[in-house]
């Protein structure tokens, strides 16, 4: 079978019906380009047809996942990861550091880790899905050195048996004592703080009948 072009564009625009023919060629005469197809054979040639045009492509749909990993696992491992965009959730890093989101439609989402003890960087890493999985979305963690308070004070000039030390959130107070038993010399340390976090010192001193002192004067402590 062998196909053939023809242009023809002289006599009036006359359309004719659809033809069987048996071993010959046709050509219709229309001032358009048409088909004229030789068969080896009978067959019936149709008038001019035009291809449908075809749909435009759709961007991708679906879901999409977002995945990564905390390094060392040793620091990543039980961190927390959130998800914030069209989405919302959290994740728990696994034994080697790893996480995911999954079932996320396309947009920008915010990957944030946190892990007591533990910085990361980046703090946080902006995601865009568009028709494809997220992958390698990673964070380095790094050990954060403890915080703590050294508070130190003037010894009563009388005899006392010992110090107490109390801390508040909130100037002013209240207070919460927080030695467990009398301090015997005029300092202290204060392991028990967090980071982000002001704290509002007094002290009081305690004599050898149990009795306690008024508040001291009140020293502040912003922790990085």
């Amino acid at each position: 079978m062998s196909f053939i072009l023809r242009l023809l564009s002289s006599g009036p625009r006359v359309a004719k019906p659809a033809t069987t023919r048996c071993h010959s060629s046709l050509a219709i005469p229309l001032a358009v380009l048409v088909l004229t197809i030789v068969l080896g054979g009978c067959g019936t040639v149709s008038k001019n047809s035009t291809p449908a045009p075809s749909s435009p492509s759709s961007p991708s749909t679906g879901t999409f996942t977002i995945s990564g990993t905390l390094s060392p696992a040793s620091a990543g491992s039980g961190a927390l990861l959130t998800l914030s965009g069209p989405a919302t959730g959290s994740a728990t890093a696994d034994t080697s550091g790893n996480y995911s989101f999954t079932g996320l439609a396309n947009g920008t989402y915010v990957v944030t880790p946190t892990h007591s003890g533990f910085s990361f960087s980046p703090t946080l890493q902006t995601v865009t899905l568009n028709g494809a999985n997220a992958t390698s979305i990673n964070f380095a963690a790094s050990q954060q050195a403890p915080h703590s308070v050294a508070l130190s004070w003037h010894a009563s000039s009388s005899a006392v048996s010992g110090y107490n030390v109390y801390r508040a959130n909130t100037n002013g107070g209240p207070y919460s004592k927080i030695n467990s038993g009398l301090i015997t010399v005029a300092s202290y340390t204060d392991t028990s703080v967090s980071g982000g976090t002001t704290y509002y010192y007094v002290s009081t001193s305690v004599d050898s009948a149990g009795i306690e002192s008024a508040y001291s004067n009140q020293a502040t402590a912003a922790i990085p």
